[in-house]
């Protein structure tokens, strides 16, 4: 069974255990994600499903996508993405990809496109020191000297300046599962996730697990 979905972050929200401690959870709209397109190894050299997710207005379907979708009978998705597997059998164009893969106490990572903050400066990006406020320095969130002033006289690659922060691909891995409501298409994962509420997320079985370190 395939261990990876697509899904829509929704909100957070929160339970109490049985001992009364409280679990902060993210709702997450997964699927239902059809099969767009099955390869295989004879044909491209790997085998890989790729999944679909959000029907999108026939009208902005370009005529090569409206081809692709049509070969499976699909419904023109907005987001697609793929995801390798072992083998393809098992599987048909047009089967559906649903919450129900996952089960309560599953590890999973999840990627997402972080918030977009724009442009900013290097106290709020980098969180630089800044200088002092008072006394007329006319330094307070200003850069300063940015290279030697001997030797190498010039910027080095890496170097923290403003610029344009957030909008960036971010993983975060081994999220709990807490609960799974199959028949909505809702998984609950403990704790916050990247995006803001409605960013499309990508969530799979975890490729790490955490162990305890013996002593």
């Amino acid at each position: 069974m395939v261990k990876a979905i697509l899904g829509r972050k929704l909100r957070m929200t929160q339970i109490y255990t049985k001992d009364g401690r409280l679990i902060p959870l993210t709702a997450v709209e997964v699927g239902p994600c059809p099969i767009v397109q099955i390869k295989t190894e004879k044909n491209d050299g790997y085998n890989a499903l790729q999944i679909g997710f959000l029907n999108k207005d026939t009208r902005l379907v370009n005529m090569p996508m409206t081809g692709h979708f049509g070969k499976s009978k699909v419904d023109p998705q907005r987001i697609l993405r793929e995801i390798r597997i072992d083998s393809v059998e098992g599987f048909e164009l047009g089967q559906e990809i649903k919450g129900n893969i996952f089960e309560s106490g599953d590890k999973v990572d999840v990627s997402g496109i972080s918030k977009g903050h724009g442009f900013q400066g290097g106290v709020k990006r980098h969180n630089w020191k800044g200088g002092r406020m008072t006394h007329g320095s006319m330094f307070h969130r200003r850069i300063g000297a940015i290279s030697p002033g001997t030797g190498q006289a010039r910027i080095f690659k890496g170097k923290n300046l403003p610029g344009h922060m957030g909008h960036e691909k971010v993983t975060i891995q081994n999220i709990e599962v807490v609960k799974v409501d199959a028949e909505n298409n809702l998984i609950y994962l403990r704790g916050g996730l990247p995006g803001p509420n409605g960013g499309i997320v990508f969530v799979k079985k975890t490729t790490k697990t955490k162990t305890k370190k013996s002593k």
